[in-house]
């Protein structure tokens, strides 16, 4: 492939974002878990969370968020070059995004995973810019998916209580570099603390002889410290947000909305306080979904460019952070359209 003039800039299309039909409340919850909504709402500010049934995989949910972005962006399918899809819960470990290119009929497009957890989105967007900037695609569908719900113990209240299932999607496209919509990002990781939250492989072995015992596929459930994960993204979050405004010229007073991985309202408000933001300007939808990892700021997204909040040429802060650990944050300009 010829490499187009660069470098060219990102501009953010359209959304897409599908969920689970079976919505299951606090209430719920409490009818096999020692808890309660207070309780739940209190210390999350959640109030329901979707769960995948029969028929609605990840690779379902994520095709259909790709497919609205698509149609709400104008776009035939065949016309995306690149397929990305950000998960940590794929149905295939050796990747479902093939699978989501072939569902929605970008048959010239080339298509992977990546693996972030619930900074992936994120992760999957500044990936995504590389290829658009040097010229290697003109158009990406980006996807952030995850089905968590499979990897719960549904006994333990302090992890299965978070989380929920779900799709968002953006389409993206090169534009002229004076155009451009993402302004500017950082990444980061620190993997000395990802015993903080985790989903580690078990260690079941097979012996087929002395001496030859390979390891049997398969994975506990979730395992996390909530105090530590609170901790660490409180005093992250708001520094890699203020870096980044420092390090792009903008003040904290010219960003429209804050967009920040959906993990816990309490995490929301104290990243908003540290950055002189008011509630108003804080894009939250934690009490209807939970936390869908690599799903929740697409969905977010979504959700409020559908109802008219965010609107063309508005400024988004946002920043996802999660298990790695990692974490990070990006400056974006929403092109459109506003609404469906």
């Amino acid at each position: 492939m010829t490499l187009a003039a660069f470098p060219a800039g990102v501009s953010l299309v359209a959304s897409g974002a599908a969920t689970p039909a079976c919505s299951v409340s606090n209430d719920q919850l409490s009818l096999w878990l020692d808890t309660s909504d207070d309780w739940i709402r209190s210390r999350t500010g959640i109030g329901a969370r979707r769960i995948a049934g029969p028929g609605e995989s990840l690779t379902a949910l994520a095709a259909a968020a790709g497919r609205q972005a698509l149609e709400r962006a104008g776009w035939d399918p065949a016309s995306v070059d690149l397929v990305l899809l950000a998960t940590s819960t794929p149905d295939d470990l050796f990747g479902s995004a093939p699978q989501v290119q072939a569902l929605v009929g970008a048959t010239g497009a080339v298509a992977f995973d990546l693996t972030a957890a619930c900074s992936g989105f994120l992760f999957g967007l500044v990936t995504a810019s590389q290829y658009l900037r040097c010229g290697a695609a003109q158009r990406v569908l980006l996807i952030g998916a995850d089905q968590l719900s499979r990897w719960l113990d549904w006994q333990d209240r302090s992890t299965c209580v978070l989380f929920g299932d779900g799709a968002g999607a953006l389409a993206l496209e090169a534009c002229p570099a004076i155009e451009d919509g993402l302004l500017g990002f950082r990444l980061a990781s620190d993997g000395r603390r990802s015993d903080c939250l985790r989903l580690p492989q078990r260690d079941g072995r097979q012996e087929l002889q002395p001496g030859i015992s390979p390891q049997e596929g398969g994975f506990s459930p979730l395992q996390m410290n909530g105090q530590e994960v609170y901790k660490f993204a409180v005093r992250e979050v708001p520094a890699v947000l203020k870096a980044l405004l420092a390090e792009t010229g903008t003040e904290a007073a010219a960003i429209d909305w804050l967009l920040l991985h959906q993990a816990n309202q309490r995490i929301l408000d104290a990243v908003a306080e540290r950055l002189g933001l008011p509630a108003e300007r804080v894009l939250s939808n934690l009490a209807a979904y939970g936390n869908t990892s690599a799903a929740t700021i697409p969905l977010m997204l979504h959700e409020a460019v559908s109802d008219g909040r965010v609107r063309p040429g508005q400024l988004i802060a946002s920043s996802g952070f999660g298990a790695g650990l990692s974490w990070g944050a990006a400056l974006m300009r929403w092109r459109g359209p506003a609404t469906a």
